[in-house]
């Protein structure tokens, strides 16, 4: 990555805690001190971002990075399991960083030319493996540190982490769909649309 890259990261990253931070704190939906907890958590917002624009790599980055708080916030606050969430929980995320990255850029949304209307579906389709992977951290990867399988928390933890997909998923069609927001984002990136014409083009005519 250059420097832009790497500040966008850092920027998005940022964002990505700041609203994990304050979300996993003003909205528990569950608290039980040694047990875990469900808690509105919209840190996947910086996560489907940087993946929009960035790709695949840029949004696992972002989604790694961005979770730790949500890791530490369920490993040490709400829960038992300490280092294996602050670990455990950015995986997940990182999982739907990069497939996110790599369903929107073989649409081509960031340059203008994909079809706003897919992005719904394919931010929908990108949280799949994460929600297989929780699933499966609840029954068998908690009992790698001794502690029992923690099923009692899937029927609480994958429909509201459903429901913030979907509507994350409606923020960024809306997103997709801005062409302003998308320009600016380019413009930072030093990114050209695949649509403009080059310099040699300008030549040629």
């Amino acid at each position: 990555m250059d420097a832009k890259h790497t500040a966008f990261v850092a920027m998005l990253s940022a964002l990505g805690i700041t609203l994990s931070l304050i979300s996993l704190n003003v909205a528990p939906l569950l608290s039980s001190v040694g047990q875990g907890g469900a808690a509105l958590d919209l840190s996947h917002i910086a996560t489907f971002v940087a993946a929009f624009f960035g790709g695949p790599f840029i949004g696992a980055l972002v989604g790694f990075l961005s979770g730790i708080y949500s890791g530490y916030y369920f490993g040490y606050v709400l829960g038992n399991l300490g280092l294996l969430s602050v670990i455990g929980v950015p995986v997940g995320k990182a999982m739907t960083g990069l497939l996110a990255g790599f369903f929107y850029k073989k649409a081509h949304f960031s340059s203008g030319s994909g079809r706003s209307i897919w992005v719904v579906p394919l931010t929908l389709l990108s949280y799949v493996p994460e929600s297989i992977y929780t699933i499966l951290y609840f029954l068998f990867i908690v009992t790698l540190v001794g502690t029992p399988a923690m099923a009692f928390m899937i029927p609480l933890v994958i429909p509201k982490a459903w429901i913030e997909i979907v509507v994350m998923s409606l923020l960024m069609g809306a997103l997709a769909g801005n062409t302003g927001f998308r320009q600016f984002i380019n413009r930072f990136l030093q990114v050209q649309p695949n649509n403009a014409p080059d310099k040699q083009d300008k030549i040629v005519q």
